[in-house]
């Protein structure tokens, strides 16, 4: 470790947001340990030490923060998309597993006095009673209580924030809590059953040809805000720079209905496809972040048109689907 670099680790580095979040804090001139169960998928990391470890074993995370880091980024959660979180199916694991990395990761970092700490928390911690119109959801941060989260991953990342909120006030650790909202970009997950919304559009509409149809769950008239994660990292970095510990939202006020998304992503590839609507699980009805506390503290919004990050994305998957019938 060169004298004098910042020193950060990334937990989840394996994963899609957290992989490039390694990158753009090497730009910056951080040393990184990054740390996951596996390496990230479509790149190779450009973290100075990567661990390959289960953050749910406390003797791991002892290894791991084993310094007074400048800052980790907690971003290892057991997720996926609406398939994954919905269905029911995963709602043990999902809670259990998630819950041991935030109480091992937050117990070590202030064991070893971390100087600051980020934890990615969720839209899924809304309640579902403010979410039922699709052209009016209510996502203020003040908001979030009285709790009726849509699904058990919700729940776990709200009893989360509550947990690292109750470090900070008995500790002294500095954290900083930011709600994610449906962050998307290339190298994500697109094919494996934890792909989000975006990913799984562009996919269906990348292996289809003119005239045939896509699968959509529910009506296609449920609504979201998507956020590109080149956005999303430049508002964690603000965020980590300012004095405010959160929770804050980190999301883009473009909404748009699943609907609409498709034939966003129809037009980028310039296919004339049908949509088929088939049940599936679906989530709330409608959603987008609220940027009001954002561009209050950090005087920040996101600039990128969903369009111009949906382009990017299809592009990417587009060439992962055809290399995939080679």
């Amino acid at each position: 470790m060169e004298k004098g670099n910042k020193t950060a680790l990334v937990c989840g580095a394996g994963g899609f947001i957290g992989s490039h979040l390694v990158k753009k804090l090497k730009k910056e001139g951080f040393w990184v340990r990054g740390v996951d169960l596996k390496y990230p998928e479509y790149s190779s990391t450009e973290a100075d030490e990567f661990i390959i470890g289960d953050l749910r074993d406390p003797l791991l995370v002892s290894k791991v923060i084993d310094m007074p880091f400048d800052e980790v980024y907690q971003l290892a959660a057991d997720m996926g998309g609406a398939g994954y979180i919905f269905s029911g199916l995963h709602d043990a694991d999902v809670m259990h597993n998630s819950a041991m990395c935030n109480l091992n990761v937050v117990y070590q970092s202030s064991k070893v006095s971390v100087k600051k700490i980020f934890y990615s928390s969720s839209a899924c911690i809304y309640p579902e009673y403010n979410q039922t119109d699709p052209n009016n959801p209510k996502c203020s941060e003040s908001s979030a209580y009285p709790a009726a989260p849509d699904s058990e991953y919700g729940w776990e990342k709200l009893f989360s924030e509550r947990m690292y909120l109750s470090y900070k006030r008995n500790y002294g650790l500095e954290v900083r809590i930011a709600r994610f909202h449906n962050i998307f970009g290339p190298e994500g997950a697109w094919n494996n059953g934890k792909e989000k919304s975006p990913a799984a559009i562009c996919r269906k509409v990348a292996e289809k040809q003119d005239g045939e149809e896509i699968e959509i769950w529910g009506d296609g008239e449920q609504t979201r805000s998507f956020l590109y994660i080149d956005e999303c990292l430049e508002a964690v970095r603000r965020f980590m720079d300012s004095e405010f510990a959160g929770p804050i939202n980190i999301g883009s006020e473009e909404i748009i209905s699943i609907n609409d998304l498709a034939r966003m992503v129809m037009s980028i590839a310039g296919k004339e496809l049908t949509i088929k609507h088939i049940d599936g699980p679906l989530g709330v009805r409608g959603r987008k972040s609220d940027n009001d506390l954002i561009m209050d503290v950090l005087k920040w919004a996101p600039s990128l048109p969903l369009k111009e990050g949906m382009e990017k994305t299809f592009n990417w998957i587009n060439e992962q689907v055809t290399n995939t019938k080679k």
